[in-house]
């Protein structure tokens, strides 16, 4: 057995693609071994800012030998009077085999002549060869480049490459340029150390001993090990100074990705600084610089003037390093300080007239039109909730001020905070709480993961302004289309049935959905369907997703974009996925198996009849006259019992009512099914007895569609 090394070397690699390169590998290349049949013990990636790098242990040296079995034709048509035909000769050439060797065997679609071929295995270093090239090429990633008169494209310049089977050179050749492929990049054993602790180049003499060598160079290539160093030394740092390192796990990931060899270095910036807001200080440091903040050890919610940054270079000048990013700090606390008074120095209504200069989308008018709109479908919001009007007026409020921070200073030159400016700003002027809380919050969430609002203006709000961008950017025809969302309307649908979910808004969407389109004038004709066939389709992605629903079961609930079932959930989506989540624990209870058999059938039987699904009431279309059979006069009963308790689960949202009733009914549906014809001859009762099932099925439906659900055993 023996093990190889593939290690690509170039120019300072972003972090985003390292993270994904090694993602990539880790999939690609156990897949592309296992395609070629090359077995392999274990694998291992590694990456820095400088690297990629990959450490397969346990390969065979060479493939197994294999027997290839190929189909030829018809016996009838390779041989005539037992002699091969020019069909027959032609398809050994083709397959090279001797047309003697070439085998008839029986199949289930006749006999046919099978040319059979031994294939000796390649050698493991010819294999390889082949396929290291690719494993390279084939990384995808964001803004790729092209560097000198090369073809190849790679994020940055490719400077080196080392590829090892074992102690010897692969003759591996990694062509940049398809018009002159001679002059590719070779593979040898040099790598490169680090930049400044370890600038002599690097002899690999043994696949197995890359880290090894690497670590004696000041490189750190495993990035687990390389992202516990750092974060066991920020703590301790931290420790150090009486605080507390907050360690988000984006900035950790991306700060291990940024360095071959971390030391941590405590820096620091003026008192004075720590008037500003957390979340100023915090964009600055985090989001800017790349910083650890640290806060204090005895006030857990107080920041201490220190800040963590990780070096790349010599530790030996870490107090010159921390000196230096210190001086960067405070210049960029200097100026958020110079932007928070001058921001303060009117109030944040006043902004609203500038407001009126920032285009919102083109065609879409400003962002002072856009908080009209908001203002206004609040206000249809706050009717179909009923709320009350010291919550109303609160959430005008929060409307009217919720984009006024976006031409302030601050915010302008720290976009990451609008609403979290706005939010300050109203709270400096004596805005009450819930308009405070509101305008920050009606951002919420910001990404997946993050917190849903919680306060009802924050919520009403925040379901407003997405409203309004929903409708206005499909007016305009910006519908998302495969990976391409350019303004984020799949977050915004998300976002809507997350907080209405959260929140138990009983708010009835489609009714609003066509009062904010019906306010747009010009609207394309078909905006309010494909609005509403997009958020059904984002609601049966959460319900799958983020409430681990089985897919037959939200499909029994919404249906297809269009359907009734579909109609029905965007009208209340509240109540839609209660109804969904009911239905999931039917299932695991075992009660939905034992309704399923009797309603499935009853919606199969159903569906050749004509009675609309939106009946439910027996009386309006069964004929009791003609009821002549014991069994269906008891199908009767049990349907008018049904339909009761289907209206009382509707009106008390109890949908075990209507379970209760189903299973009472089931055995007396069956009797039906045992006794009754129901495709009799004479049209009158047939179809009587079809709305019998047609009424069972379209009160069932309160629970869902029975047809769509698949049980054990289904195909």
């Amino acid at each position: 057995m023996v093990a190889f090394l593939l290690e690509v070397g170039a120019e300072e690699l972003p972090a985003s693609f390292v993270d994904s390169a090694v993602a990539q590998w880790q999939q690609r290349i156990p897949a592309s071994l296992q395609e070629a049949e090359l077995a392999h013990e274990s694998m291992q990636v590694f990456a820095t800012p400088r690297r990629l790098a990959v450490v397969i242990e346990g390969l065979p040296t060479q493939q197994p030998d294999r027997i290839l079995e190929i189909k030829g034709p018809p016996v009838s048509v390779a041989y005539q009077e037992e002699q091969l035909t020019a069909a027959g000769l032609g398809f050994a050439q083709k397959q090279k085999v001797d047309p003697a060797s070439l085998q008839i065997r029986h199949t289930d679609k006749g006999s046919f002549v099978f040319a059979v071929q031994e294939i000796s295995g390649q050698a493991t270093a010819t294999v390889l060869t082949r396929l290291a090239p690719t494993w390279i090429t084939g990384l995808t990633g964001e803004r790729l480049m092209r560097w000198g008169s090369h073809d190849l494209k790679f994020p940055r310049p490719i400077r080196w490459l080392v590829a090892l089977l074992e102690d010897q050179i692969l003759p591996i050749h990694l062509v940049t340029s398809e018009q002159h492929p001679q002059q590719g990049i070779p593979a040898g054993r040099i790598s490169q150390g680090h930049r400044v602790l370890h600038p002599q180049p690097v002899v690999i003499g043994h696949a197995r001993d890359y880290s090894q060598a690497l670590v004696a160079a000041y490189v750190q290539p495993d990035c687990q090990q390389r992202q516990a160093s750092i974060q066991k030394q920020v703590e301790a740092l931290a420790q150090s100074a009486q605080g507390r390192a907050e360690i988000l796990p984006e900035l950790l990931a991306e700060v291990t990705q940024l360095v071959e060899w971390p030391t941590a270095v405590l820096g620091s910036f003026d008192r004075e600084f720590l008037s500003l807001p957390v979340a100023v200080i915090k964009t600055v440091m985090v989001t800017h610089q790349r910083y650890f903040p640290v806060y204090d050890q005895a006030q857990p919610e107080h920041l201490r003037p220190h800040f963590i940054t990780i070096a790349n270079g010599d530790p030996a000048k870490a107090a010159i390093i921390a000196a230096g990013n210190s001086r960067v700090v405070r210049a960029r606390l200097a100026d958020a300080q110079f932007f928070y008074r001058e921001d303060q120095k009117q109030p944040l209504e006043k902004n609203l007239e500038s407001l009126a200069k920032v285009t919102f989308v083109e065609n879409l008018g400003s962002m002072r039109d856009k908080v009209e709109r908001i203002q206004e479908i609040c206000r249809w919001i706050g009717k179909y909730l009923e709320l009350p009007s010291t919550d109303q007026q609160s959430i005008d409020r929060t409307a009217l001020l919720c984009k006024a921070d976006l031409v302030c200073q601050m915010v302008f030159e720290f976009p990451e905070l609008q609403g979290v400016m706005g939010s300050d700003y109203a709270r400096h002027a004596g805005e009450p709480s819930a308009v405070v809380e509101g305008i920050a919050q009606h951002y919420w969430p910001l990404g997946a993961g993050d917190p849903l609002p919680t306060s009802l203006t924050g919520q009403v709000v925040g379901i407003a302004d997405r409203l309004d961008s929903l409708v206005g950017l499909f007016k305009l025809g910006k519908i998302p289309s495969g990976s391409s969302d350019r303004f984020a309307l799949r977050r915004a649908a998300n976002s809507i049935l997350l907080i209405l979910w959260q929140a138990q808004l009983p708010l009835p969407l489609a009714a609003l959905l066509q009062q904010v389109v019906d306010s747009y004038a010009a609207t394309q004709p078909d905006t309010l369907r494909l609005l509403g066939e997009f958020l059904v389709q984002r609601m049966q992605t959460l319900m799958q997703e983020e409430h681990g629903l089985d897919a037959d079961v939200v499909k029994a609930v919404i249906g297809e974009p269009g359907s009734d079932l579909a109609e029905r959930a965007l009208h209340q989506p509240v109540a839609a996925l209660q109804q969904a989540k009911f239905l999931q624990q039917l299932r695991q209870s075992g009660r939905l198996q034992q309704l399923y058999p009797t309603l499935n059938r009853v919606s199969r039987l159903a569906a050749q009849g004509q009675l609309d699904a939106q009946v439910r009431d027996p009386a309006a279309v069964i004929k009791p006259q003609i009821l002549k059979d014991p069994a269906e006069k008891a199908l009767w009963q049990a349907c008018q019992a049904v339909a009761q308790a289907a209206a009382q689960a509707e009106q008390q949202q109890d949908f075990q009512l209507l379970v209760t009733a189903l299973q009472k009914a089931t055995p007396t549906i069956d009797q039906f099914f045992e006794a009754v014809l129901v495709m009799d001859p004479d049209p009158n009762i047939k179809d009587n007895r079809l709305n019998l099932l047609g009424i069972l099925r379209n009160n069932a439906r309160l629970l869902g569609d029975f047809s769509a659900i698949v049980m054990a055993g289904e195909s």
